[in-house]
């Protein structure tokens, strides 16, 4: 009987008579006992303290944890697994999951069958994943702080949010760091990831087989790699930063048909985009800047449109191998370059003469990097000033018949200055 004095129950107005409110205090078995005996509709209300987990979600709730509740899982399994659809958890600490990859144990993990649930507010740390959508339809995980662990090498590391076979899912503005992935998509479609901060991981967003989706307005600070768009067609990405990220700001492997639009990606490592084998995608108003290599594309990408972007201070700008030229450029506009010694004796805005970002010794050097010990010598000066006097040396690549004399950048997020 000593458990059941451990919350009081308190009926709610008249207009609400069939929903009850419950206040739980942390002591004993409180929680446990009250989420058996809720009922649909009904709303839960944590004092200040620490709950032991894990726990169950079996009816349609709201768990509130007010901002000062902590459930401690026993590191096995997950903290919070929601089975009901149109359940709330919000303003709770969660810690204490177990470390079974296989089983993706978590935070907080919604099922198949948990539709619309609605996870806000709440602060998910040195869990192996923070939370797993899994098979939920209509879910919504907005402004939560996820920490993941350090304790594993990152590959070993659970993903920040973890979102499979989840129509219409939606992460918006939530603050991951630690861990392998910020967000991680897999059999996905209609989903929409806006407004999340990402930093000291692996890849900030991981994308695979995700169809018809928003990546919008995210920023990436300091990771492996930005935004991994892999086996995807009609993305949009747009408004994203990547600032630092090591190897890639952007990756498109496998996407098709999808906008890049208004991102800036700068001060990165290796290169501030890579697109492997992607075709029909529209890149415009991007800021590529600060990277050994602006853009990266095989030859086996096709189709691809560029206006309107911003090459800024790559090491070098392009790189492309191809025996075709490939113009970038759409109606009479290109992009800028800050290396093109351009002019414009009308005033239009356009520059009076193409841009090739590469000519023959930047060929040779990509398929026979021993070449690099010669490039000081009178030959190859001599080829490169052939190639600037008479273009039609050049081999075949990207050429940009109407480049940009400034700059055309895109806004900073809201996450920049924090």
């Amino acid at each position: 009987m000593l458990r059941l004095l451990a919350f009081l129950l308190v009926i709610s107005s008249a207009a609400t008579a069939v929903a009850r409110d419950w206040q739980v205090v942390p002591e004993g078995d409180a929680l446990a006992i009250t989420l058996e005996q809720a009922e649909a509709g009904d709303i839960i209300r944590l004092a200040p303290g620490t709950y032991q987990g894990p726990i169950e979600i079996n009816v349609s709730l709201v768990l509130d944890g007010l901002g000062h509740a902590h459930i401690k899982g026993n590191e096995n399994g997950s903290v919070i697994v929601v089975n009901a659809k149109d359940v709330t958890v919000r303003g709770v600490t969660v810690t204490g999951s177990g470390s079974d990859r296989e089983n993706r144990d978590a935070g907080i993990i919604t099922g198949k069958g948990a539709d619309r649930a609605l996870i806000e507010n709440n602060i998910l740390l040195g869990n192996l994943v923070g939370v797993d959508i899994h098979g939920t339809k209509n879910a919504l995980v907005q402004h939560n702080k996820i920490e993941g662990r350090l304790d594993h090498r990152m590959n070993d590391r659970g993903n920040g949010i973890y979102v499979w076979n989840a129509t219409g899912s939606k992460v918006i503005g939530n603050d991951i760091r630690y861990g392998r992935d910020g967000i991680f998509v897999n059999t996905s479609k209609k989903n929409e990831f806006t407004g999340n901060r990402m930093r000291d991981l692996r890849f900030a967003i991981h994308y695979m087989h995700a169809n018809n989706s928003i990546v919008r307005n995210n920023v990436s600070l300091g990771n492996h790699l930005g935004y991994a768009i892999m086996y995807s067609d009609n993305v949009v990405i747009e408004g994203n930063l990547s600032r630092g990220d090591r190897d890639h700001g952007i990756m498109l492997n496998y996407t098709n048909k999808s906008t890049v639009l208004g991102n800036r990606i700068e001060e990165g490592g290796e290169k501030c985009v890579f697109i492997y084998n992607a075709h029909k995608n529209d890149f415009s108003r991007n800021l590529f800047s600060q990277c050994q290599i602006g853009i990266h594309f095989t030859a086996g990408s096709e189709r691809n449109s560029f206006v309107s972007n911003a090459f800024v201070s790559n090491r070098t700008q392009v790189k492309y191998v191809g025996s075709k030229w490939v113009d970038w450029s759409v109606d009479g506009k290109g992009n800028y370059w800050s290396d093109h010694a351009a002019f414009d004796l009308d005033g239009n805005g356009i520059a009076d003469a193409a841009y090739r970002p590469n000519d023959i010794m930047d060929h040779v050097l990509w398929t026979q990097p021993a070449a690099k010990s010669l490039l000081g010598s009178p030959a190859v000066q001599l080829i490169r000033w052939s190639q600037s006097a008479f273009p039609a040396l050049l081999p075949g690549g990207v050429v940009d018949r109407a480049p940009l004399m400034q700059p055309d950048l895109p806004t900073l997020t809201q996450w920049e200055e924090n």
